[in-house]
Order: C-alpha cells, then sequence, then structure tokens
C-alpha cells in the first residue's frame, strides 16, 4: 500500500491520479509540462491530431481528443504560425548563455552553427528563394469553364469552315 505523499507514474514518467468515490471520466487538468509539449510539438510542424495523441491524461491513462487540445491548449496553438522561430531563439539563448557564461567550447561551436544557420537564412531572404522562380503551374479551369472554352473553339472552327466554303463557292 502506498502512503498518501507517494506519487505514482506510468510507464512514461506521467502521474497517474486517482479518484476515489466518484463516477464518470474525470475533466482534463492542464499542466505546464503539458503546455510546454504542445508548444514544442507545434515548433515541429505537427498537426493538431498528431499532438493530441501524444497529450497523456495522467488520471485516465488516454490521449486527449482535438477538442480537448483545443479548449485546454488555445493560447498555444494560436502561436502556431511563430512557434518555430521561438523555439529556435531559445536554442540561441540557452546556447549563448553555456557559451559566454559558463565557457563551455562545445556550445560555442554550436552557437556558431546557429548563427552560420541564421545568416544563410537571411541571405535567402534578402536574395530570394530559388524554388521561386520555378514557372507557375498552369491555371486549373473547372468543367464548366472548360466546355465553355470547348464550345467557343468549335464555334471558331465552324464559322472558319463557313467562310472557306462560302469564298470558294463564288469562286467557281
Amino acid at each position: 500500500m502506498e502512503d498518501e505523499n507517494s506519487e505514482v507514474v506510468d510507464l512514461w514518467g506521467n502521474r497517474v491520479f486517482t479518484r476515489k468515490g466518484k463516477r464518470g471520466r474525470p475533466s482534463f487538468e492542464r499542466t505546464q509540462e503539458n503546455a510546454n509539449k504542445v508548444s514544442m510539438l507545434l515548433a515541429m510542424g505537427w498537426s493538431n491530431s498528431r499532438i493530441a495523441r501524444c497529450i497523456i491524461d495522467p488520471r485516465t491513462g488516454k490521449h486527449i481528443s482535438e477538442p480537448t487540445l483545443k479548449r485546454y491548449f488555445r493560447s498555444e496553438l494560436q502561436e502556431r504560425d511563430f512557434a518555430r522561430d521561438r523555439l529556435i531563439a531559445r536554442q540561441l539563448e540557452v546556447a549563448a548563455t553555456a557559451a559566454f557564461e559558463q565557457g563551455n567550447v562545445g556550445a560555442m561551436r554550436f552557437f556558431d552553427k546557429l548563427v552560420d544557420k541564421n545568416d544563410m537564412m537571411l541571405a535567402e531572404g534578402r536574395m530570394g528563394r530559388p524554388d521561386q522562380d520555378e514557372p507557375k503551374p498552369k491555371e486549373r479551369i473547372g468543367k464548366k469553364e472548360s466546355a465553355a472554352r470547348a464550345a467557343e473553339e468549335a464555334d471558331a472552327q465552324l464559322m472558319a469552315e463557313l467562310e472557306r466554303e462560302a469564298s470558294g463557292g463564288q469562286r467557281h
């Protein structure tokens, strides 16, 4: 039997809560650990459904649904567009602290790589990306527009044929 102060964890290290005397599935409890996980996965470009399958409610041991993800992590989901930039900024911050304040040589090398990568990205932004120079794909048209264009071409060919016959008949 466990005492009240010990914490029960599952295979992945998530806390497991037990409820006594209450019916039904307990409501989801948002934790800062889960909020950080959602922010990290958004920075990696994951979809909402994929993220929801990775967030486990420790009290039930089941993953959360997309509506639950949207309800409890709305502020993180709104930052989807710049989550990657925030992740890179945090990497720079941690690497700079380790490199310059702690004198870690490995962190100095890593910081230099991050700076080079950032400079390359800025240069690409100024010059324009090479994939933007490719020709744009042809305009896709629907069935009705395609049929209308085909009808116009058929009319033009018919009129040209009638004019040839009419001018050919006058010459004889």
